[in-house]
Protein backbone atom coordinates (compact mmCIF):
# COMPACT_ATOMS: atom_id res chain seq x y z
CA UNK A 1 0.00 0.00 0.00
CA UNK A 2 1.29 3.44 -0.87
CA UNK A 3 2.01 5.91 1.90
CA UNK A 4 -0.84 8.41 2.06
CA UNK A 5 -0.32 11.83 3.62
CA UNK A 6 -2.09 12.43 6.92
CA UNK A 7 -4.24 15.12 5.34
CA UNK A 8 -5.55 12.70 2.68
CA UNK A 9 -6.40 10.13 5.34
CA UNK A 10 -8.12 12.76 7.47
CA UNK A 11 -10.20 13.84 4.49
CA UNK A 12 -11.34 10.22 4.05
CA UNK A 13 -12.28 10.09 7.74
CA UNK A 14 -14.09 13.39 7.41
CA UNK A 15 -16.01 11.92 4.45
CA UNK A 16 -17.20 9.06 6.65
CA UNK A 17 -14.59 6.34 6.20
CA UNK A 18 -13.89 5.94 9.94
CA UNK A 19 -11.80 2.80 9.47
CA UNK A 20 -9.00 5.05 8.17
CA UNK A 21 -8.56 6.33 11.73
CA UNK A 22 -6.59 3.12 12.37
CA UNK A 23 -3.83 4.41 10.08
CA UNK A 24 -3.50 7.67 12.01
CA UNK A 25 -3.67 5.75 15.28
CA UNK A 26 -0.77 3.52 14.22
CA UNK A 27 1.29 6.51 13.12
CA UNK A 28 0.76 8.71 16.15
CA UNK A 29 -0.54 6.92 19.25
CA UNK A 30 2.91 6.32 20.75
CA UNK A 31 4.08 9.87 20.08
CA UNK A 32 0.92 11.31 21.62
CA UNK A 33 1.11 8.95 24.58
CA UNK A 34 4.72 10.05 25.13
CA UNK A 35 3.60 13.68 24.96
CA UNK A 36 1.27 13.10 27.91
CA UNK A 37 3.94 11.17 29.83
CA UNK A 38 6.53 13.89 29.24
CA UNK A 39 4.04 16.44 30.49
CA UNK A 40 4.23 14.60 33.82
CA UNK A 41 1.18 12.34 33.78
CA UNK A 42 1.06 8.76 35.03
CA UNK A 43 1.14 6.00 32.43
CA UNK A 44 -2.51 5.00 32.89
CA UNK A 45 -3.66 8.62 32.61
CA UNK A 46 -1.52 9.02 29.47
CA UNK A 47 -3.18 5.95 27.97
CA UNK A 48 -6.65 7.26 28.79
CA UNK A 49 -5.95 10.69 27.34
CA UNK A 50 -4.44 9.17 24.20
CA UNK A 51 -7.59 7.09 23.73
CA UNK A 52 -9.76 10.15 24.38
CA UNK A 53 -7.76 12.10 21.81
CA UNK A 54 -8.60 9.66 19.03
CA UNK A 55 -12.21 9.58 20.19
CA UNK A 56 -12.34 13.37 19.95
CA UNK A 57 -10.76 13.26 16.52
CA UNK A 58 -13.58 11.02 15.33
CA UNK A 59 -16.26 13.01 17.13
CA UNK A 60 -15.04 16.38 15.85
CA UNK A 61 -13.72 15.22 12.47
CA UNK A 62 -15.93 17.76 10.73
CA UNK A 63 -14.12 20.56 12.59
CA UNK A 64 -10.85 19.63 10.89
CA UNK A 65 -10.10 22.19 8.18
CA UNK A 66 -8.93 20.56 4.98
CA UNK A 67 -5.42 21.56 4.01
CA UNK A 68 -4.28 22.17 7.59
CA UNK A 69 -1.71 19.94 9.23
CA UNK A 70 -3.32 16.89 10.86
CA UNK A 71 -0.31 16.55 13.16
CA UNK A 72 -0.76 20.10 14.47
CA UNK A 73 -4.50 19.52 14.89
CA UNK A 74 -3.82 16.36 16.93
CA UNK A 75 -1.35 18.13 19.20
CA UNK A 76 -3.82 20.96 19.69
CA UNK A 77 -6.39 18.38 20.84
CA UNK A 78 -3.73 16.77 23.06
CA UNK A 79 -2.92 20.12 24.57
CA UNK A 80 -6.59 20.79 25.28
CA UNK A 81 -7.02 17.33 26.85
CA UNK A 82 -4.00 17.92 29.04
CA UNK A 83 -5.31 21.32 30.10
CA UNK A 84 -8.76 19.89 30.85
CA UNK A 85 -7.21 17.10 32.88
CA UNK A 86 -5.11 19.55 34.92
CA UNK A 87 -8.12 21.73 35.64
CA UNK A 88 -10.08 18.67 36.74
CA UNK A 89 -7.24 17.58 39.03
CA UNK A 90 -6.99 21.04 40.60
CA UNK A 91 -10.70 21.00 41.36
CA UNK A 92 -10.31 17.68 43.16
CA UNK A 93 -7.17 19.04 44.88
CA UNK A 94 -4.86 16.31 43.55
CA UNK A 95 -1.36 17.07 42.31
CA UNK A 96 0.13 15.80 39.08
CA UNK A 97 2.66 13.05 39.61
CA UNK A 98 6.22 12.93 38.30
CA UNK A 99 7.00 10.62 35.40
CA UNK A 100 7.08 7.02 36.56
CA UNK A 101 10.50 5.46 36.38
CA UNK A 102 11.18 2.22 34.55
CA UNK A 103 11.32 -0.93 36.67
CA UNK A 104 14.81 -1.78 37.96
CA UNK A 105 14.90 -5.02 36.00
CA UNK A 106 14.87 -3.05 32.74
CA UNK A 107 17.87 -0.93 33.66
CA UNK A 108 21.27 -2.29 32.77
CA UNK A 109 23.93 -1.65 35.40
CA UNK A 110 26.18 -0.08 32.77
CA UNK A 111 23.44 2.48 32.11
CA UNK A 112 22.90 3.43 35.77
CA UNK A 113 24.88 6.65 35.47
CA UNK A 114 22.91 7.67 32.38
CA UNK A 115 19.64 6.79 34.12
CA UNK A 116 20.60 9.15 36.94
CA UNK A 117 21.07 11.91 34.38
CA UNK A 118 17.65 11.17 32.86
CA UNK A 119 16.02 11.27 36.29
CA UNK A 120 17.70 14.61 37.02
CA UNK A 121 16.46 15.90 33.67
CA UNK A 122 12.91 14.68 34.42
CA UNK A 123 13.00 16.45 37.80
CA UNK A 124 14.24 19.65 36.16
CA UNK A 125 11.60 19.38 33.43
CA UNK A 126 8.83 18.90 35.99
CA UNK A 127 10.01 22.05 37.82
CA UNK A 128 9.27 24.23 34.77
CA UNK A 129 5.92 25.91 34.36
CA UNK A 130 3.41 24.16 32.09
CA UNK A 131 3.99 26.49 29.14
CA UNK A 132 7.76 26.00 29.18
CA UNK A 133 7.42 22.25 29.69
CA UNK A 134 4.89 21.99 26.86
CA UNK A 135 7.10 23.80 24.35
CA UNK A 136 10.17 21.72 25.23
CA UNK A 137 8.23 18.46 25.06
CA UNK A 138 6.64 19.32 21.70
CA UNK A 139 9.95 20.44 20.16
CA UNK A 140 12.60 18.19 21.68
CA UNK A 141 10.71 15.00 22.54
CA UNK A 142 7.95 15.02 19.92
CA UNK A 143 9.99 16.59 17.11
CA UNK A 144 7.44 19.23 16.12
CA UNK A 145 8.74 22.11 14.06
CA UNK A 146 8.46 25.67 15.34
CA UNK A 147 5.77 26.34 12.72
CA UNK A 148 3.73 23.38 14.00
CA UNK A 149 4.08 24.50 17.61
CA UNK A 150 3.00 27.95 16.47
CA UNK A 151 -0.16 26.51 14.95
CA UNK A 152 -0.90 24.49 18.11
CA UNK A 153 -0.35 27.35 20.56
CA UNK A 154 -1.59 30.24 18.45
CA UNK A 155 1.65 32.17 18.98
CA UNK A 156 4.01 33.46 16.32
CA UNK A 157 7.06 31.42 15.34
CA UNK A 158 9.29 34.19 16.72
CA UNK A 159 7.47 34.08 20.07
CA UNK A 160 7.85 30.29 20.19
CA UNK A 161 11.59 30.56 19.50
CA UNK A 162 12.01 33.13 22.27
CA UNK A 163 9.94 31.02 24.66
CA UNK A 164 12.00 27.94 23.76
CA UNK A 165 15.26 29.80 24.37
CA UNK A 166 14.05 30.98 27.78
CA UNK A 167 12.66 27.55 28.70
CA UNK A 168 15.95 25.81 27.80
CA UNK A 169 17.88 28.42 29.78
CA UNK A 170 15.61 27.85 32.80
CA UNK A 171 15.84 24.05 32.39
CA UNK A 172 19.63 24.27 32.27
CA UNK A 173 19.72 26.33 35.50
CA UNK A 174 17.42 23.91 37.35
CA UNK A 175 19.31 20.88 36.04
CA UNK A 176 22.73 22.13 37.15
CA UNK A 177 21.43 23.25 40.56
CA UNK A 178 20.78 19.56 41.27
CA UNK A 179 24.41 18.52 40.73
Amino acid sequence: MDYLPDETIMQKIKDGNLSEMAVLFERYHLKLYNFFIRMGLKKDIGQDLTQNLFYRMMKYRHAYKSGNSVKSWMYQIARNLYSDYCKQQQKSDELLKKIETYPDDKINEAESYQEEDYERLDRALSALNDTQKEIIVMRRYQGLKYEEISMVTGQSVAAIKVAMHRAIKQLRCIYFEQI
